[in-house]
Parts: structure tokens; C-alpha cells; sequence
């Protein structure tokens, strides 16, 4: 019929096979000659029975994004599954790879589904701040009931075949080939005879009680961090068992559109692309080979050696960890073998998933026994005479074409790899803490790094579950360069009249999960303080505070008071003093500080700092560096990185408040970049740049 969609007659069944590569989106170009060839099925007598296959590597997974935004072309998702649900011949989506979304949605509009035992099926719009648009939210609790239903939309995450056959999602696993038994079931529901019931004739799993779905509900969204697409999601579940079939349809097409025009998804579908774009790095095309990763090593046991070592533990390679005496490395693995042991008590792997990946982990105190491993990650303290070391070293006993990174967050790269007789194959690898459960990984570039170790990293990274982002060499790469600006101004905020809790306040009321002040409580602070000592830096409140041995939660006592065995911040008199007293002793006036303050002494030069960046080629896209800064720094999702939230709301206004502040201070930190004064001129954004 089209080049998207051919029909095939196999004695009485029709055959329907979609080819959209590469992932079969149902775009324009999809739905239009799919209903044609529907109605042409539904209108052959010959027909007895339709199966809804796809061509390549999956079934439909989603929906075509790019369309969002544009005038609507009819036929809609809606209008496909109303048509399928008009037919009363048996149907029948034989469904493999992935059914995500619109493509699940579709398959939920088939009175039967036959699946590959390796698919997967889920419902993720979520993730894009939507909600399902096309009968998802009140068509599957009818066919798992509610509350299961629930957890696969508002998690937004796929599941596999064995859980989907058990809920009742899919009716059948194929034993051969999927569209010849999807063919098979369909000729024996025939066999049968009818009525065959649509999803929307069935109702009785939605007898649940509703205070306890409510508590279900509860539960499901608690973590969704001021995103407002899981909130509307369990809405519309919940209207699926409270409201009549076609009222609760009509209702979650108003949430979804509702969705589709918010800030919150636009956000988070520019984080989508961004994530996708970001993997995408100059120097880099599809004849670039990566460098096999079957083998690793890691220096240092120490935490982030450790949360290393079960990342790439976790992606299934061997690793053996080197420290500098027995006591120290069997206290690393002692405490590797405690993190994996807490994660089988919370339920999140087996025991035999633990007993799995500490298998893969083994230590050593002889730099000699990595000879043989692809690739070396150094965990050890920052200092460049240490990372000097350590280099030296492995340059000695690691095989040829063995890659060299560095977990460095500050130091330069360059420096490191001239250590080595090899600096093409040195790379940063900049894992965040606990590194085996922060998504984000900096690959940074040195002058001289070689593009098919990029490659491997990139593919190393996909490999562990990690989101990658290529950096260029600087003092903090992109995320903590950044992360120096923001907090530039903290001191002087609280010396100026703020207190700690309403700087973090403010933090929260923008959406991030903690503030500056209670975030350095949880991280130490005498981790900055040895830092700033090593630079010859002072912070006059965070010093003091150090010196009177309080360091954070560990301590007790920070920014903070934590009482025993809690997390939870307390205000401190002590610190009130404190400020009080240091901002007498600098000469400071202190005065009634806004909110609005707060936030351009803190976020603006955040911004103005990855505008310079962006200018010196260290990141290579403005996307890049919101997708540093969600998964590595907590940035809300909901606002889409500093970048796009700051395109959003106006780089003009971000100037005109850098340009006061710079003239209040002349601190160069407040200096607007050329490139914001350039934008703020012509009105364009970061993307315009390129």
C-alpha cells in the first residue's frame, strides 16, 4: 500500500507489516496509509482475522516527538485505535523489540497481543513531562488492574515479557517465529468464535478499593521531585476506575494536551534531545572504531575507587583494584561487599546478582598484575605530584593500546597525560559520587586523547548505564566550573544578612533538591576545606566552622544541626553567631536579603560561567552542558538545564541583573560573557551560536 505499510493475505488473515525505520515512530508518514490499510482489512470479506506486525529491529516505540508542536495531521493515534476498535474480527499486535508509548497504546487497541519473549513493553511519557494521550491511562488497568497499572505509567519504565504475561498485558509468547505464531493465535481465537471483547468491554479488574489505590498513589509519586506529569498520570489512571470509559478517555486527551503545551514538558523533551545530541562528538564519525572493553582496573579503594570498580562491576567487566597495602584494600572491598549487601536487603538486585558482581571484582596491591587490562581508571587523591605517580607507573606495566583515565573533577588533563609516553590513549573519566548510582559521566578530552578512545569511553559509558558528555580541558571541566561560580557568592550572602536555611529555601522553591548549605553538610565540609588549603583559599564562615570540628552531618554539625541517626537540617544559633561575628570583624553591613537576590547572586553567574565556556569550546553545544548539569548536579529536570532555563527566561533580563551586580561588586564573576551580551542583543539563543 506505501512504503511504510504493506498487507499480505495468509489463507483469511491479513498480515499488516509497518516499516518506519528506524524505530517504526508512528509519525504522519505511519498512521495515514495504516488506518487506509485497517479499513481495507476491516471492509474484505476474506478477512477473518488481522495481525499488526513490524519490520526491523522493534514494534512501535513511541510516538514521532518532532511532530509535537505542529499542526496536527489526521489520522490521530486516537483515531487509529477507534478505528481498530470498531473491527470485529480478532486483532492481534505481534509485538517485539519495544512497544513504548503510542506503540503500546496501539497494541492495547488489538483484542490480542503475542509478544517475543525478549520484548519489552512500557508506558514512558512521563519522562518527556506528558502523560499517555491515546487510552494508555484507562485501557491497561482494565487489562492489569489499577494499581499495577499505575506503577508502569508512573515510572514510566518497560517491562519484560515475564511480568507482562503475568499481569495479563500480553496473551501469549511466541515459541518460533513471532508473526506465524501471532498468525496461529489468531486463526485459533477465530476457531473459537466470538464475541472477541475490546479492552473497553472489560471491567472487572477494576474493582479495587479506592482508599487503598489512593495510598498506591501515594507511594508511586513520592519521588517525583516537583515533575507534575506523574501527578496528572496517576490522575487519569485513578479516573479509569472512577468514571465511565469515555469519559475518562476524553479526560486524560485534556491532561495530555494539557502536558504537551506546559514549560515542564518542553523541558524535559529538550533533555531528551540534548542527551541524544551529546553523544555526538566532533572528530568522531561511524568509521571510528572503539577500543574493546572487557577488562578494568581501578587505583585507589577508597570511595569513589570503590563506586568505580561496582559501576563497571555492574556492567558486567572484570576489574581488579589496586591500593597501596592490604589494610586498605580490604577495607575497599569490605566496603563494596556492605553496598551490595544493603542493595539485596532493599530488594533492588538477588542475592545471586551480588554474589555475580563481586565475582567480577578482585584486588591487588602490585601495579604488575593490570598489565593485561584494557583499560586503568585512577581514583586516587587530587594532586597532580600523586597523579604524576600514578601514571608513571602505569605507563610502565600496562599492554600497548591499554586506555589511561583519570576520574581528575579539577586538574588539568594535559598535565596528567604528560606523565605517560602515550597521551593519546589518556582520558578523563569524571564519575560522580556514589559512582555506581550517579548517571552522569564527563569524558574529557585532552589535546592529544585519540578519537577512538572518545569512542570506547562513549560505548564504555553506555555500557555501565551512564550519561555521557564530552568536556574540553579546564579547571573543573564544565559541571564543577560551574558549580565554582554558583557558590562564589555564598559567603558573602550569609555575611550580607541571609541565613544558610533561606538560601536553601530559595534553592528549594526553584526546584532542586537540597541547597547549597545543606548540600555541602552532606558532602563535608572539610572535603572543600583541604581543597581551598591546597589552592591557598579561605572561606571566613566555612573555615571557622571547620576549625570548631564541624563537618557537616558525620560531625553533627555544620551549616546545621543534625540530631543523632536523622538527616534532617536543623537551624543553629551558633552559626547565626558566627556569621554575625565574622561579618562585623570584615567591615560588612548586614541588611534584609531577598529571594531575588539570592537567586541572580547564585544562578545567574552559574549561567554567565557556562556561557564562557560555551565560548571557549570546552562543552561543544549549550545542551550539553544542561544535561551535565541535571544528571551530575541535580538541576531540576523540570526547567531543562541552566542553559534552557535561562533561553526561557530571558537572557536579556540575566544581563541587565549581571551588569548591576557587577557594578555593585566588581567581582568578575557578575561580568557577562560576550556571548550573553551578544544574545541578550539580538534576541537569538544558545543553539544560534553554532
Amino acid at each position: 500500500m506505501s512504503e511504510t505499510v504493506t498487507i499480505t493475505h495468509e489463507d483469511g488473515i491479513a498480515v499488516i507489516l509497518l516499516d518506519n525505520p528506524p524505530v517504526n515512530a508512528l509519525g504522519h508518514a505511519l498512521r495515514a496509509p495504516l488506518f487506509a490499510a485497517l479499513e481495507a482489512a476491516r471492509a474484505d470479506d476474506a478477512v477473518q482475522g488481522i495481525v499488526i506486525a513490524c519490520a526491523g529491529r522493534t514494534f512501535i516505540a513511541g510516538a514521532d516527538i518532532a511532530e509535537f508542536g505542529k499542526p496536527p495531521q489526521e489520522p490521530s493515534l486516537p483515531d487509529l485505535i477507534a478505528l481498530l476498535e470498531s473491527i470485529a474480527k480478532p486483532t492481534v499486535a505481534a509485538i517485539h523489540g519495544t512497544a513504548l508509548g503510542g506503540g503500546l497504546e496501539l497494541a492495547l487497541g488489538c483484542h490480542y497481543r503475542v509478544a517475543d519473549k525478549a520484548a519489552m513493553i512500557g508506558l514512558p511519557e512521563v519522562n518527556l513531562g506528558l502523560i499517555p494521550g491515546a487510552g494508555g491511562t484507562v485501557r491497561l488497568p482494565r487489562l492489569v488492574g489499577p494499581e499495577a497499572a499505575l506503577g508502569i505509567i508512573v515510572s514510566g519504565k518497560p517491562i519484560g515479557m515475564d511480568k507482562a504475561l503475568a499481569l495479563g498485558a500480553v496473551d501469549r509468547l511466541a515459541e518460533g517465529d513471532l508473526t506465524a505464531d501471532a498468525v496461529a493465535f489468531a486463526r485459533a481465537k477465530i476457531a473459537e468464535g466470538g464475541p472477541h471483547r475490546h479492552i473497553r468491554e472489560r471491567a472487572e479488574k477494576l474493582a479495587v478499593d479506592l482508599e487503598a489505590f489512593d495510598t498506591a498513589v501515594k507511594e508511586a509519586t513520592k519521588k517525583s521531585r516537583g515533575l507534575t506529569a506523574p501527578l496528572k498520570a496517576a490522575e487519569a489512571v485513578r479516573n479509569a476506575i472512577s468514571m465511565t470509559f469515555d469519559a475518562a478517555l476524553e479526560r486524560e486527551r485534556e491532561l495530555f494536551l494539557e502536558r504537551r503545551d506546559s514549560e515542564e514538558s518542553a523541558a524535559q523533551r529538550h533533555l531528551f534531545f540534548a542527551t541524544r545530541e551529546a553523544t555526538k562528538v566532533p572528530g568522531i564519525t561511524r568509521d571510528t572504531k572503539a577500543r574493546p572493553i572487557d577488562s578494568a582496573a581501578v587505583i585507589g579503594a577508597g570511595t569513589m575507587g570503590g563506586g568505580i570498580a561496582m559501576a563497571l562491576a555492574n556492567g558486567g567487566i572484570a576489574v581488579k583494584i589496586l591500593e597501596m597495602n592490604e589494610e586498605a584494600l580490604a577495607r575497599g572491598l569490605g566496603q563494596i561487599d556492605k553496598i551490595y549487601a544493603g542493595s539485596v536487603k532493599r530488594g533492588s538486585i538477588s542475592q545471586a546478582e551480588k554474589d555475580a558482581r563481586l565475582a567480577r571484582i578482585s584486588g591487588t596491591t602490585d601495579y604488575a598484575a593490570l598489565a593485561d587490562c584494557d583499560i586503568v581508571v585512577e581514583a586516587v587523591f587530587e594532586d597532580m605530584g600523586v597523579k604524576h605517580q600514578v601514571f608513571g607507573a602505569l605507563d610502565k606495566v600496562m599492554k600497548p593500546g591499554a586506555i589511561l583515565a583519570s576520574n581528575t573533577s579539577y586538574l588539568d588533563l594535559n598535565e596528567i597525560a604528560a606523565a605517560t609516553e602515550r597521551p593519546q590513549d589518556v582520558v578523563g573519566l569524571h564519575f560522580f559520587s556514589p559512582a555506581h548510582v550517579m548517571r552522569l559521566l564527563e569524558i574529557v578530552r585532552g589535546d592529544r586523547t585519540a578519537p577512538d578512545v572518545l569512542a570506547s569511553a562513549l560505548a564504555l559509558a553506555r555500557r555501565i548505564g551512564k550519561v555521557p558528555v564530552v568536556v574540553g580541558v579546564c579547571n573543573g571541566f564544565v559541571g564543577n566550573r560551574m558549580l565554582a561560580a554558583r557558590r562564589e557568592e555564598n559567603e558573602s550572602l550569609l555575611l550580607s544578612g541571609a541565613t544558610p536555611e533561606q538560601v536553601d529555601g530559595v534553592f528549594a522553591d526553584f526546584g532542586w533538591p537540597m541547597g547549597p548549605f545543606a548540600m555541602v553538610d552532606l558532602a563535608g565540609l572539610d572535603i572543600s576545606w583541604k581543597h581551598r588549603q591546597s589552592l591557598g583559599l579561605t572561606a571566613p564562615i566555612a573555615d571557622a566552622l571547620c576549625e570548631a570540628g564541624r563537618f557537616g552531618q558525620k560531625a553533627e554539625r555544620g551549616f546545621y544541626l543534625y540530631e543523632e541517626g536523622s538527616r534532617a537540617p536543623k537551624p543553629d544559633p551558633f552559626v547565626a553567631e558566627l556569621i554575625a561575628a565574622k561579618a562585623a570583624e570584615l567591615g560588612v553591613a548586614r541588611r534584609a536579603v531577598g529571594a531575588e537576590e539570592i537567586t541572580e547572586r547564585t544562578l545567574y553567574p552559574m549561567i554567565n560561567e557556562g556561557a564562557r565556556i560555551i565560548e571557549e569550546r570546552i562543552a561543544a553545544r549549550a545542551s550539553d552542558i544542561d544535561v551535565v548539569w541535571v544528571n551530575g548536579y541535580g538541576f531540576p529536570v523540570a526547567k531543562g538545564g541552566p542553559m534552557f532555563w535561562a533561553e526561557r527566561y530571558g537572557i536579556g533580563k540575566i544581563v541587565d541583573r549581571l551588569e548591576y551586580w557587577y557594578g555593585e561588586t566588581g567581582k568578575e564573576v557578575f561580568k557577562p560573557a560576550p556571548i550573553l551580551r551578544q544574545l541578550a542583543f539580538t534576541g537569538g539563543g544558545f543553539a544560534d551560536l553554532a
